[in-house]
């Protein structure tokens, strides 16, 4: 989800603000300077617990208009949020009224860090300095705020085949946007990445990110879009108990970073209890409604006026629908997550009850023959400026060492003689649980279709609600 807003030079610090404690990644939960476990949903009132959404006004920032943000950050309060996630941010902008009216409402922040110019293309594979410097722009303007729980490197890179070789440059942006935080003395705010939900990838996806043991390449957590509860649905028909086996002790925290099925409609939100009670309790933090603002992709919890010639540009007014003014919530998609996440009280540990080792680091996946998943073991990890020229292999993990301001380097990664990107594993259009091609298929075109929608693509919407519909 990518946005076509430039970006340019850093331009000042956000400042600190201190309404709420900083969160920290801890084993495969966040927790609390108290050392409450933290889950992204839940009851406001006693932070044991956050509620998130998608917030995305305008496709630049929506974080620079304070009287905005303060009229819905209110009702976010009213509804039980304490987190919301924002998809693009300009770095040189100023943030300081929407961060103090997020913190003022006891909300935390979730931030994707890439644009159009320098998203981590699956078909075009790099990871130079101007994208490095322009990830570290939007830590350098967001790492003073207490309120921010994470970064995402990247959202729905890899979806459909033949995307799996961009995971290796996924992680070396984890790797070097983390040395670079550790560098610069900021708090360590996890730095992670958020999944499509692809039968053939997620397992082998979600290992590749965590394996290794060098925890200073890993993703500080791991994040998964799925819209494959739709009410109304069981744990089993959902798939959401493929899912839990997939997360049982994992070593990052694990969420659902996009959810909120409109299929059929209205939503009643029964994923909710699912997620916040045992067994997927134990082992996830929560989940991310998508999304706030009412689009034509009609997943919107609240609009801001009715709808409007689209052909008839206004002020504020984008492809047909207000995106400024006093936010009205949508009946009864609104009421019914208030009141569901209203009798959800999720159950966690505190920190100093909890064994973090007891969480599994899994092996790094092998390439399978159908070709979907490519990268074939722990193979070495791209460099600063360097481009995929050849196929990957089994290798021990490099880190890089890089400066601040880093320089792309000449050298491209070669193909490798000694081995191919494919090996055994399952056959093309199943998974290791059985799913079949037409279920892969679904799960592809919804989840570029979303990855279309978030971005203010006016077709995608409704091409969204048709795959979810399949």
């Amino acid at each position: 989800m990518r946005s076509a807003a430039l970006w340019t030079a850093l331009f000042g610090l956000g400042a600190s603000v201190g309404a709420v404690d900083p969160l920290e990644a801890y084993g495969n939960k966040f927790f609390t300077k108290s050392g409450t476990q933290f889950f992204i949903k839940g009851e406001f009132r006693d932070w044991t617990a956050v509620l998130c959404v998608a917030y995305q006004l305008v496709p630049d920032d929506p974080l620079i208009d304070t009287e905005q943000c303060k009229r819905d950050f209110s009702l976010m309060k009213e509804l039980g949020v304490n987190t919301i996630r924002v998809y693009h941010v300009d770095a040189k902008a100023k943030h300081d009224g929407c961060m103090k009216a997020l913190d003022d409402a006891g909300i935390y922040l979730l931030v994707d860090m890439d644009t159009f110019g320098t998203y981590i293309e699956a078909r075009d594979l790099y990871w130079n300095s101007t994208q490095y410097e322009r990830y570290s722009q939007v830590m350098d303007a967001f790492h003073g705020y207490d309120n921010v729980l994470g970064f995402f490197v990247g959202n729905e890179n890899i979806a459909t085949k033949d995307d799996s070789p961009a995971a290796p440059f996924l992680k070396a942006a984890a790797r070097d946007i983390k040395a670079y935080r550790d560098r610069k003395g900021y708090r360590s705010i996890p730095i992670g990445y958020s999944a499509a939900d692809i039968v053939q990838l997620r397992p082998m996806l979600q290992d590749y990110l965590t394996c290794g043991g060098n925890s200073s390449e890993i993703v500080d957590f791991f994040a998964l879009n799925s819209y494959s509860w739709c009410d109304p649905s069981t744990f089993e028909a959902s798939s959401y108990n493929k899912l839990q086996e997939y997360a049982k002790n994992f070593p990052v925290p694990i969420f659902f970073s996009e959810t909120g099925c409109n299929v059929p409609g209205p939503r009643k939100w029964d994923d909710q209890d699912a997620i916040f009670t045992k067994p997927m309790v134990n082992d996830w933090s929560g989940a991310l409604i998508y999304e706030w603002i009412q689009e034509q992709n009609n997943y919107g919890l609240i609009s801001y006026g009715p709808k409007v010639d689209a052909s008839q540009p206004g002020e504020n007014v984008y492809d047909g629908f207000t995106r400024k003014g006093t936010p009205t919530p949508i009946s009864p998609d609104f009421d019914n997550l208030k009141t569901k996440w209203a009798s959800i009280n999720p159950a966690g540990v505190m920190k100093q009850d909890y064994d973090a080792n007891q969480v599994s680091t899994r092996a790094c996946p092998t390439s399978t023959a159908a070709g979907w998943w490519q990268v074939d073991g722990n193979v070495k990890l791209p460099t600063l400026g360097e481009t995929l020229t050849g196929t990957f292999t089994s290798q021990a993990s490099a880190t890089a060492e890089t400066s601040d301001k880093p320089e792309p380097t000449d050298s491209g990664m070669s193909g490798q003689d000694q081995g191919q990107g494919q090996g055994n594993g399952s056959d093309e259009g199943s998974d290791s649980n059985g799913s079949d091609s037409s279920e892969t298929n679904e799960d592809n075109a919804a989840s570029l279709d979303r990855h279309l929608a978030a971005t203010g693509a006016s077709v995608a919407g409704v091409v969204l609600v048709f795959a979810l519909a399949l």
